[in-house]
């Protein structure tokens, strides 16, 4: 991925909502309509949200989701008043501003592990013992257990007057870097949601005494949230585990941006499944994820799909159909020309420290590939039609010989 297409990646879809909402704060008429949103949004985000991590298998959705709403209607609930010259509230107040950044700090930590199993309920019972043990604290008065929160690192009239405390300033810094780093390293859109989160938490915390903002700010989180997770799931969806490329349920999409002109190859694998049979299938996801690897290498600004068991689709939009052959003909001759090697058994599953002395297989196979290819004409205006001519051909690729290639509506293949 380009760094272009990572910074997009991690504005969208979190931003939107985010900047919308900050817009929307502006607006006189939304500002007097938001006492009534706050009463029934935040539960409505969180039922919907609850049901796509359901559905998805999202945990961490759900736990966010969870932290979001108990923090939302504990903030309602604040007048920040005295009570026998202690502000209970303002106490409550700091601790929520530090247990949210670091609740969603940890969560960043976590992998998904689903609800409905043992570290599922374990994890979700520490997050609702929270505001219990919270509360036990607060309510029997031991409030000194608290007093770390007001510790001041810096002297600065900014930090004096800022609502948020150091500590809890600190920990929203940590995990902002964090979650940036993650989201560099693990490209994941959950991580950058999570980013865009935990800004909205800081929003409705600055918000302090305005519950109506401070619901939106953490309502509009967890839509962020619920987009972010929506999106992601229809990404691993969409896209083939074993070779990481689009699957055959992408096409569609695909089909709707085409050019007046694009030819497609199907590319079938020869004889895959008798080399899964001699020598497993380890070794048949092996060459599926070379082929893979070699036709992105060769392809260029084509798009490449894994189509079937043993077959790749290659659209290449505004390529006639003999630029396509002879961009397929490269891709042919630099599967077959060079022997595929066959891992050995005693080779360890992580790559050694020492590869040159590692465990290897003198056994070596060739590995071919036939091509089916077609072009959109008069006769050809849809892409469906396109990809069954190249199929055509593709048979009658594998009819003269396999390691061919054959254009739809000719004879003659090319090939060894």
């Amino acid at each position: 991925m380009s760094v272009w297409g990572l910074v997009l990646k991690f504005f969208l879809p979190g931003s939107a909502p985010y900047f919308f909402l900050l817009i929307l704060l502006q607006v006189e008429f939304f500002q007097s309509w938001l006492p009534v949103f706050s009463n029934f949004l935040p539960y409505l985000i969180f039922l919907l949200g609850l049901y796509i991590g359901w559905k998805f298998s999202r945990s961490r959705l759900i736990f966010v989701l969870l932290i979001l709403t108990m923090a939302d209607r504990t903030l309602q609930t604040l007048t920040f008043q005295f009570t026998a010259g202690v502000n209970i509230d303002l106490i409550v107040f700091n601790i929520i501003s530090f247990i949210l950044p670091l609740n969603i700090l940890i969560i960043a930590f976590l992998r998904e592990r689903g609800i409905f199993t043992w570290q599922g309920i374990w994890r979700l019972s520490l997050i609702c013992l929270q505001p219990f043990i919270i509360y036990t604290l607060v309510k029997f008065r031991y409030l000194s257990f608290f007093s770390f929160l007001n510790w001041e690192f810096l002297k600065s009239d900014w930090f004096q007057q800022a609502d948020i405390p150091q500590l809890s300033m600190l920990i929203f810094i940590v995990t902002a870097i964090f979650l940036v780093v993650n989201y560099i390293l693990r490209k994941d859109m959950i991580e950058s949601g999570l980013f865009w989160v935990l800004l909205c938490v800081f929003g409705a915390l600055v918000e302090k005494g305005s519950p109506a903002p401070a619901s939106a700010y953490l309502s509009t989180g967890g839509l962020i949230l619920i987009l972010s997770s929506l999106k992601y799931s229809h990404k691993v969806a969409s896209r083939d585990e074993l070779t990481g490329l689009p699957t055959r349920r992408s096409l569609s999409e695909t089909f709707l941006k085409l050019p007046a002109r694009y030819s497609i190859a199907i590319v079938d694998i020869d004889n895959l499944k008798t080399h899964n049979d001699e020598y497993g299938h380890e070794t048949g996801d092996q060459i599926l994820r070379m082929v893979a690897s070699r036709a992105q290498g060769v392809a260029g600004s084509g798009k490449i799909f894994r189509y079937g068991g043993e077959e790749f689709c290659i659209i290449l939009p505004e390529k006639s159909v003999n630029e396509t052959r002879l961009i397929m003909e490269q891709l042919r001759r630099k599967i077959s020309r060079r022997l595929f090697v066959i891992r050995s058994r005693k080779r360890p599953l992580q790559k050694p420290k020492d590869p040159d002395n590692a465990p290897r297989s003198n056994e070596k196979i060739k590995i071919t590939v036939s091509i089916g290819i077609a072009e959109r004409n008069e006769n050809l205006r849809e892409p469906e039609d396109v990809i069954k001519a190249a199929e055509e051909a593709l048979q009658q690729a594998k009819k003269t010989g396999r390691d061919r290639l054959l254009i739809h509506g000719t004879l003659h293949a090319w090939g060894t």
